[in-house]
């Protein structure tokens, strides 16, 4: 456990030394201030239920940005080799690099925490409708920051990386769209897979067993595959 949190918390300042991780930070929370204000002007409601919308659809861009160089990064430098040469498991190697990036990914989250005290200051928010939806984006980001640590374990090159995860993203929160070209079985798995029902559900305040498996066996699957892949050594 130790090596994890070593890791996870060398992964984490990583971060803090990327003038890029500030960028996506400061432009990320500026998007994130200027939707909030426009959509409470809009609703005139003391909800963040678009807001979280919003946020679902903007973190599909923003960490694919920030889970690019997990893996690929240090093969590129060379140094993958040398971590994998100390008496360290591919399992540690793996959690801690994926715990590191959701710290950082929890602090973006927690920077928008205001947003409900300033709710709570003008209005009387269904407080566990918000507590439900922040889940919700929580467990998204991880699963999705799952993603994109597995797509970063394949390559060498960040940018492949990057492309990549969005693919994958894309197809799981656009599937909705293909639901009526199929029916029975199929439909009901491409709606299944699809981020969005789930996301949904939390937004309003539904919490249901099917969403939370939904999200932890898919960041249990992506962190295996990735695991696999580090074992062995698929980037070669």
């Amino acid at each position: 456990m130790s090596k994890i949190i070593a890791i996870a918390k060398k992964e984490l300042a990583a971060y803090f030394k990327s003038p890029i991780a500030y960028i996506v930070l400061i432009v990320t929370i500026s998007i994130f201030n200027i939707f909030f204000f426009l959509i409470i002007d809009e609703n005139r409601e003391a909800s963040l239920r678009d807001v979280f919308k919003v946020m679902e659809f903007l973190f599909i861009f923003i960490i694919p940005l920030l889970t690019m160089k997990i893996f690929a990064e240090e093969k590129s430098g060379g140094t993958m080799e040398f971590l994998m040469t100390t008496p360290t498991t591919n399992t540690a190697i793996v959690l801690g690099k994926y715990l590191g990036s959701l710290m950082f990914f929890t602090l973006i989250v927690g920077m928008t925490l205001s947003y409900y005290f300033i709710l709570e200051l003008f209005g009387q928010p269904e407080r566990l409708t918000v507590l439900s939806g922040y889940l919700g984006i929580w467990l998204e980001g991880a699963f999705f920051i799952a993603i994109g640590m597995m797509t970063s374990s394949w390559t060498k090159n960040q940018i492949i990386a990057a492309i990549s995860s969005y693919v994958i993203l894309f197809l799981l929160y656009f599937s909705v769209t293909f639901i009526k070209y199929f029916s029975g079985t199929l439909e009901f798995l491409i709606r299944y897979m699809g981020t969005s029902m789930h996301m949904e559900n939390f937004a309003v305040g539904m919490i249901a067993t099917v969403d939370l498996v939904y999200y932890l066996s898919g960041i249990f699957i992506c962190i295996m595959l990735t695991r696999l892949s580090v074992e062995n050594r698929l980037w070669r």
